[in-house]
């Protein structure tokens, strides 16, 4: 069975993408990656904190220290050390790209525009295939319109769209008011696909310290669901790819991606749980069942649970909240 696709234009040998998690971090165990099957890397996210530290403490570097003697460099304080630093970060894109074979995605995360933007254009030298842009921001602000919110992203989106020539997409939140028209209006932007979803890690409180607790738990099947919902709303309705991040660990849930419209499947928690050797046990299994259904190709399955070929389109709308309240008996 072929499973080969296109995803923001690059040819996939099949839809499963390894995603973004610390995997992606090393050079062995994205050669780890490739070898068990992944048709592309998505590189962990290179931060807008990091880039903009950067530039203040070279700017507070070559202007304050001008006028000083040549030793007195040696006293400004180093950046915090991150996993991969903005300059790191750079060369590890050249150093994947020239190590494996298949496409390489890199990963850029604000909330903001800015001087950080322009990190993109370093980022297409370095030969990244596409960028990811993680627009992760919680609107905490009360006088801020959710609009305001929205418009931040468009103008991300806008600017980097003008200064580089691959490909972009957006990894979203489900926080919009009107996710649909959200990601039409990115597509005629620029952006060639979306992201569903990031996943807000909620912060938990240590009552005996009283501090605030960072927990990190792993997704699990059942957070697939949301994102089935959005992307058969979405398919056929919008410019560019789908990509589902966050839920997908059984062959089955590959099969429900597909069926809702995704281009791609982005695998982390999975592979963290079980390596990257899991991606071929994947890659098999979808294959296995397209044969056992009789399914073609996979274009044939690809949307064919959206929202406008399914046989019952209201399960996706207000229908299914009435309905499957009705299924719990006391």
């Amino acid at each position: 069975m072929n499973l080969s696709t296109t995803y923001l234009g690059l040819p996939l040998k099949n839809p499963l993408v390894a995603g973004a998690s610390p995997l992606s971090g090393k050079l062995d165990t994205c050669r780890r990656l490739e070898d068990g099957g992944a048709a592309a890397i998505v590189l962990h996210s290179l931060f807008e904190e990091q880039i903009t530290r950067q530039q203040v403490a070279e700017f507070a570097h070559t202007e304050y220290h001008s006028n000083q003697f040549a030793e007195a460099t040696s006293y400004f304080p180093e950046l915090d050390d991150y996993r991969l630093g903005p300059d790191h970060y750079l060369e590890h894109i050249a150093t994947v790209k020239a190590a494996c074979d298949i496409p390489v995605i890199a990963s850029l995360n604000g909330s903001t525009t800015g001087g950080w933007i322009e990190h993109a254009k370093l980022i297409e030298k370095a030969g990244a295939d596409a960028l990811e842009l993680n627009v992760y921001y919680v609107a905490t602000d009360p006088t801020e319109s959710g609009s305001q919110v929205e418009r931040r992203v468009y103008e991300i989106v806008s600017s980097v769209r003008e200064i580089i020539e691959i490909p972009i997409s957006v990894k979203l939140s489900q926080n919009y008011s009107s996710p649909a028209h959200f990601c039409v209006q990115l597509g005629s932007l620029g952006a060639n696909g979306v992201v569903l979803f990031n996943r807000f890690y909620q912060p938990d409180i240590d009552i005996e310290e009283l501090d605030v607790a960072h927990r990190l738990d792993l997704s699990n099947s059942t957070e697939l669901r949301l994102r089935l919902r959005w992307a058969a709303i979405l398919y056929g309705h919008m410019h560019g790819d789908i990509s589902l991040s966050g839920g997908v660990h059984t062959v089955e849930d590959c099969i429900k991606a597909l069926m809702a419209g995704a281009t791609t499947i982005q695998l982390a928690s999975v592979l963290l749980k079980y390596g990257p050797e899991h991606i071929a046990t994947l890659t098999h299994g979808i294959a296995r069942w397209l044969i056992d259904h009789e399914y073609e190709s996979l274009d044939q399955l690809r949307g064919s649970m959206s929202h406008q070929h399914c046989p019952d389109p209201a399960a996706y709308e207000r229908g299914n909240y009435l309905k499957t309240l009705q299924l719990w008996n006391v």
